[in-house]
């Protein structure tokens, strides 16, 4: 008896291609948004404007998200999209945070007494917020560039680690700390020299070589995914109500993890046995 002649596999619409370049124009779409909210808070002084700018960019790493995973899922990934998505990440986790971090951590500081350090002041934050936006734009030029990349300080055979800290996460961070005090800018000087440190901590920690968890290597489809789902559900629940604080959370967490496995690795690598000698042994004639 003959066996059946497989079907062809039906070729997919040209809709399924658009599919994922539609959640990378919404994370355009979010970026641009931020942006139009920063110059309103500069024309207005309404602080409400930098939190929709911070809330802008967060819903803009979800849109990030979600379009590489449908596109894998799919079977929908082209050279085009991935070009749109680096160009889009460009607009949205570097221009939009850089002047989101300039204007609430720089610019609303109110005038002090001496004048000339004020402007000063306002100078290295705009030499920091560039700093951020163009070790975000190195980071996404290296990904693209490189093949396989390993971290300096390699982790877990099986799990999957980014090179440095992703654009995304670092626009995060700087999102996360000004939903967290609900757009309200900064205030004292002192607290702006530390937004400098922290600006400039994640830019760095973008060019870095250090590992960084991807989340690439969990499954949804696997057998028993009831203790993922939950904790996803507890995540989602807890950043509908308490946005601010779980969001600065997750967000400082993902950073000071980066940090604590560098430093973990220089640790034991310093106090670990030396190699045992090597002994050439002979071999029977």
């Amino acid at each position: 008896m003959d066996s059946p002649i497989p079907r062809p596999r039906r070729r997919l619409s040209k809709g399924m291609y658009i599919l994922p370049s539609l959640f990378t124009t919404a994370n355009m779409a979010a970026g641009f948004y931020a942006i139009l909210q920063a110059l309103g808070y500069t024309t207005t002084r309404e602080y409400w404007h930098l939190d929709h700018a911070a809330i802008a960019i967060g819903f803009a790493v979800l849109f990030d998200g979600l379009d590489g995973r449908i596109a894998r899922i799919t079977g929908t990934s082209s050279d085009f999209g991935r070009e749109l998505d680096s160009l889009a990440d460009v607009i949205t986790f570097g221009v939009a945070p850089a002047m989101l971090a300039w204007t609430w951590g720089f610019y609303g500081i109110p005038p002090v007494l001496l004048t000339e350090w004020h402007i000063k002041l306002t100078q290295v934050g705009a030499i920091a917020s560039f700093l951020f936006l163009m070790a975000g734009a190195s980071r996404l030029a290296r990904f693209n560039i490189t093949t396989n990349a390993q971290p300096s300080n390699p982790g877990r055979p099986g799990k999957k680690y980014f090179v440095g800290m992703p654009i995304p996460a670092g626009a995060g961070v700087i999102a996360a700390v000004v939903h967290f005090w609900a757009g309200e800018p900064i205030q004292s000087w002192y607290t702006a020299l530390t937004w400098v440190a922290m600006v400039t901590t994640v830019a760095y920690l973008m060019v870095s070589t250090w590992r960084f968890y991807s989340f690439k290597d969990i499954d949804f489809k696997s057998r028993h995914p009831f203790r993922l789902i939950i904790l996803l559900g507890a995540l989602f629940y807890g950043i509908l109500v308490f946005s601010g604080p779980v969001l600065f959370g997750v967000a400082l967490l993902y950073m000071v993890s980066g940090v604590f496995w560098r430093l973990q690795w220089i640790f034991r690598r310093r106090t670990g046995p030396p190699p045992p000698p090597y002994h050439e042994v002979s071999q029977p004639s």
